[in-house]
């Protein structure tokens, strides 16, 4: 783990993966905020769990890896979120636990000093799927001065609501997603076939500068203020994909922040560190960046 450089937060939920090999921290902030700090930032999650067994351990394990915790309220009604992950052929599955803690996240109506400062905020699309947590979270968008906004597109349908979803998009400076959100998102079944025009028609349509498609195991390309960037994927035995997406924002988030001119070797860092993720068990394997920018496994 480097030294903290730059603070984000990282809204939205917080749970445990239910794996066949074991149960795992997770949920896509807590994952990106899990990779923002190995990389070096000062991350937080704004989420909640219950006051339940499930949610102290939680607790513990955000708390242990450096992750800031102090926004995370504890729901006396609602139990700790959890998603049965079931695997085919590495693919992941999901099964997400209902009216659960981080359904009601705790976002303040009036904006939290410490969000001022802030370099950017991550939020994703699942934790929106209550009208309450929507709203609240429209509003710190619109009040937010962070120079960075990242929108991460995660679709588990049913919580796949074309409209909410370009409503945060719209308040978005990156958005991230991959080829079939894509496709999804611009109602064509093609946009993998040409992910340059479908990053192009998203930022034209939500007015952002940026936009990133992942596209597996061939690669990933950002739009970039117009210009087009593209990492092939990267040969690897894989174990699972939960959280190698996550990493890759993760990576990509870091690489704008530290370093913002280099935008091929931002994603081409982005790509060896999700392939990493993939070629391991769960979201969150430690690990080092060496000096000539590999990723290797740490105890």
């Amino acid at each position: 783990m480097t030294a903290v450089s730059h603070k984000v937060i990282c809204v939205g939920e917080i749970l445990w993966d239910v794996l066949p090999e074991g149960r795992y921290p997770g949920g896509a902030p807590l994952n990106v905020a899990y990779h923002l700090r190995q990389l070096g930032v000062a991350s937080s999650v704004l989420s909640a769990v219950g006051d339940d067994p499930p949610g102290k351990a939680l607790l513990r394990q955000i708390r242990d890896w450096g992750v800031g915790a102090d926004l995370v309220a504890s729901d006396p009604l609602r139990p700790t979120g959890s998603v049965e992950v079931r695997l085919a052929a590495g693919i992941p599955e999901y099964t997400i636990a209902e009216d659960v803690a981080w359904d009601r996240l705790p976002i303040s109506e009036e904006l939290p000093s410490r969000f001022e400062t802030l370099d950017a905020i991550v939020f994703g699309s699942l934790a929106q799927r209550r009208p309450h947590n929507r709203r609240r979270l429209l509003a710190l968008l619109d009040a937010c001065p962070a120079p960075l906004r990242v929108f991460d597109v995660n679709l588990r349908p049913p919580y796949d609501d074309k409209a909410a979803l370009r409503q945060l998009a719209e308040r978005a400076d990156l958005i991230k997603l991959n080829d079939e959100e894509a496709a999804f998102l611009l109602e064509t079944p093609t946009a993998g076939e040409d992910l340059e025009n479908a990053a192009r028609q998203i930022a034209e349509s939500t007015v952002t500068d940026h936009v990133c498609i992942t596209a597996g195991a061939s690669g990933a390309g950002l739009l970039f203020a117009g210009d087009w960037h593209w990492v092939d994927g990267q040969p690897v035995a894989v174990k699972d994909t939960v959280g190698a997406g996550d990493s890759f924002l993760a990576a990509l988030i870091n690489g704008m922040l530290v370093q913002p001119d280099r935008v091929q070797y931002n994603l081409e860092a982005a790509a060896r560190l999700a392939a990493f993720v993939a070629s391991r068990d769960g979201a969150t394997p430690r690990y080092k960046i060496m000096p000539d920018g590999a990723v290797r496994p740490t105890v």
